[in-house]
């Protein structure tokens, strides 16, 4: 079992990090990977997993601490996965408002029935840059797009993203609420299983 003191985070999201910290608690310490180094490696992969992978060995090399990567997007079923791994680039950069509103247009005729989607994320903790074999954990959040954003939390496309069992966006719920229910709070709770700190 790796023992974890303190990892470095593969992502200059600000919110992903709060995330991150708020669901490991305070028994290891997450850096942000901007402490090391500005460059964002070009995420060439062509999944979630291979993508993570490729941003923890990066963050990894660069800050010599074990490092840790999420890839996570939305995919949407009638869309055939897409945003997929291009969910942050969706509108070609233009960020969050921009993304909504090329997902909103790309299903504007689409009936309710049809609007399935999930939040994927993947998860991949190395020890070290060339670590041949590194920690993987998927979590899945099902729920399903709605027709205009609603909500004020969150980020992402978290607006669009309704949830059934709480009846609401998950723009609507307190990241209390999201951090137990999120993708990424599936995909902890299998990490910290695997690190023993669950």
């Amino acid at each position: 079992m790796m023992q974890l003191t303190e990892l470095v985070l593969a992502s200059h999201n600000a919110g992903k990090l709060k995330e991150l910290q708020a669901m490991l608690g305070d028994a290891v310490r997450v850096r942000a990977i901007g402490e090391f180094s500005s460059v964002e490696p070009e995420e060439t992969g062509l999944s979630f997993v291979e993508n993570a992978i490729l941003k923890a060995r990066h963050a990894a090399r660069v800050s010599g601490l074990p490092a840790l990567a999420d890839d996570s997007g939305l995919a949407v079923d009638c869309l055939g996965g897409a945003p997929g791994i291009y969910s942050a680039r969706y509108a070609d950069g233009l960020g969050d408002a921009a993304n909504n509103a090329k997902l909103l247009e790309a299903l504007k005729d689409v009936p309710d029935a049809e609007r399935g989607a999930q939040f994927v994320c993947a998860l991949a903790l190395v020890r070290h840059a060339d670590d041949p074999l590194p920690i993987l954990c998927e979590g899945l959040w099902h729920g399903s797009i709605l027709h205009a954003p609603c909500g004020e939390h969150g980020f992402g496309y978290d607006p669009l993203f309704w949830v059934a069992e709480r009846g609401c966006s998950s723009a609507e719920l307190t990241s209390i609420e999201k951090n137990q229910l999120s993708h990424r709070a599936r995909a902890m709770v299998l990490l910290k299983q695997r690190l023993g700190l669950a």
